[in-house]
């Protein structure tokens, strides 16, 4: 014979549903949230160790930046001692070849080189570049003037000509 809802609910006791009250519903509530607030009673403890885990991190980082800076400074007055050096030397080097004076030779921008052939051809009063007059025709100085005077009338025809 089949069995039918019937017969299964007829052999079963019937079950009643369950009604609570408010004050049972809260005090189930409550007892739930205070198991749940227990599984996170350290939040707050754990999040201030976070925080200064954080700032210490940070702290850190930043005297990893500040290192970096340092050495990047430092790396560049290196580099710019090595360039200083190597044109002392190369003036020293220009100086002794071409007999000139290193320390005026060190006062020159430019190639040191050139420099010092410049110095040693005005010291044999060859002069290596010539006047320029306003016509426009290359003239050199004459080997009776010095330097200071050719200077001397090249500022004073500036002046005439204003």
């Amino acid at each position: 014979m089949p069995e039918t809802d019937e017969t299964l609910t007829q052999g079963a006791p019937a079950e009643t549903e369950r009604t609570f009250t408010q004050s049972e519903m809260d005090a189930i509530i409550g007892d739930r949230l205070k198991r749940e607030r227990a599984k996170y009673a350290d939040y707050e403890e754990l999040k201030g160790k976070a925080a200064k885990y954080d700032e210490a991190e940070q702290a850190a980082k930043s005297d990893l930046e500040k290192a970096v800076e340092e050495r990047d400074r430092l790396k560049a007055q290196l580099d710019e001692m090595k360039a200083e050096k190597a044109r002392a030397e190369a003036v020293a080097e220009a100086a002794a070849k071409h007999g000139v004076s290193a320390e005026l030779l060190s006062r020159m921008s430019g190639d040191v080189d050139e420099n010092a052939q410049f110095l040693k051809a005005q010291a044999e009063g060859q002069p290596r570049y010539g006047q320029v007059p306003d016509a426009g025709e290359t003239v050199p100085p004459s080997a009776s003037k010095t330097n200071g005077d050719v200077f001397a009338e090249v500022v004073e025809s500036m002046f005439k000509n204003k």
